[in-house]
């Protein structure tokens, strides 16, 4: 399901020192089937420091709160804010001694506009509550500390700390020649990730292009808008979709291909950006995203998502010679060491978490 869990998985993974996490989540992937191979309610080891608990459909709310009755965990970490059982249930009658509400992108101006009636009807509720006096709000950086100061009041507690990025270990660099470009995504396929700008973008190229998109789709309608679109590209385009990945395999996708597009209408942090920077590769995507001034760089080029400027970031890289392109491969290893600062990530969640 995307960004927030690969979140949770890299925190549990980099920062558990002293800690002791207890994981509630659903049983179900992205598109409603079961997951395999597992047992639903009841606590499962996953590591030394880690348990899970995969919840049946049934009484998620009432297992919730009994569950944290019983626990009576420190802190309470809710991540999301639109679902009924796992973020307002928790947030108002989760037992704890800290609560902290992880927001994950979804009040930036570009997630609002999904949905934003529904979206917009559920906060001011949940404002009447005055929930958002009683928790700590997690960001992830400051612009998302101010979208939730413009939502919830300049008076909400808000901590900052970034995401843990999941670094991937670079292979031999592919030959790039003049005139034909490997693209890829990874993403969830919906119309917050513009696969479909992408697409028309390409039909006004000249170059030899071939554009792999891996990730589930989300949102069906839209992804029939992809396949009328890529049905009618010129024999230079090759565009194909693989399905879903498991986040073990995105490394080994990433070294088939020479640049990672994804030019989301916002991303509250972008894993696949940020694993495809420390890959070596490239990246065009949008401003609204934590991975900025790219071109300065010599990383990646920062656009606008419409088809004409798309198309001038694609063409500029298709355009490449192998020794310009080998520049930019190493102007993302000096930007992602600029970017990644680990010692700084785990003092700023030591705050968030800390009873003092």
């Amino acid at each position: 399901a995307g960004g927030p869990i690969q979140s949770v998985a890299n925190m549990v993974d980099q920062f558990h020192e002293g800690i002791q996490y207890r994981i509630f989540c659903g049983a179900t992937d992205l598109n409603g089937e079961e997951l395999e191979g597992i047992e639903t309610g009841k606590w499962l080891k996953y590591n030394d420091y880690t348990q899970v608990w995969y919840a049946d459909k049934d009484d998620i709310s009432k297992t919730i709160t009994t569950q944290t009755e019983k626990i009576k965990p420190d802190v309470l970490y809710i991540i999301g804010l639109f679902s009924w059982h796992f973020n307002t249930v928790p947030m108002i009658f989760g037992t704890a001694k800290k609560k902290i509400l992880s927001v994950r992108g979804m009040l930036h101006p570009g997630a609002l506009s999904q949905k934003q009636i529904k979206k917009h009807l559920f906060l001011d509720a949940l404002k009447i509550t005055g929930i958002q006096k009683k928790i700590i709000f997690h960001a992830s950086d400051e612009a998302e500390g101010e979208y939730i100061k413009k939502e919830f009041g300049k008076q909400a507690k808000v901590e900052v700390a970034s995401n843990f990025g999941k670094l991937v270990k670079r292979q031999k660099e592919l030959n790039k020649e003049k005139g034909k470009i490997k693209l890829l995504s990874v993403a969830l396929i919906s119309p917050m990730k513009n696969h479909l700008a992408v697409i028309k973008a390409l039909a006004h190229c000249t170059q030899q292009i071939e554009f792999n998109i891996f990730g589930p789709v989300k949102d069906f309608p839209y992804w029939q808008q992809c396949l009328q679109a890529i049905k009618s590209l010129p024999p230079n385009i090759t565009v194909q979709y693989h399905g879903e990945i498991s986040p073990n395999s995105v490394g080994a996708v990433l070294n088939l291909s020479h640049v990672f597009i994804l030019p989301s209408k916002s991303e509250n942090f972008g894993h696949a950006i940020f694993e495809a920077l420390s890959a070596g590769k490239p990246v065009i995507t949008s401003h609204n995203t934590p991975w900025n001034d790219l071109q300065k760089n010599e990383a990646g080029i920062n656009t606008e998502p419409t088809e004409s400027d798309l198309q001038n970031a694609i063409s500029f890289f298709a355009d490449m010679d192998n020794d310009t392109y080998r520049k930019y491969v190493s102007g993302t290893a000096e930007y992602i060491i600029k970017r990644n600062n680990y010692n700084k990530l785990r003092a700023q969640y030591k705050k968030m978490f800390s009873l003092q």
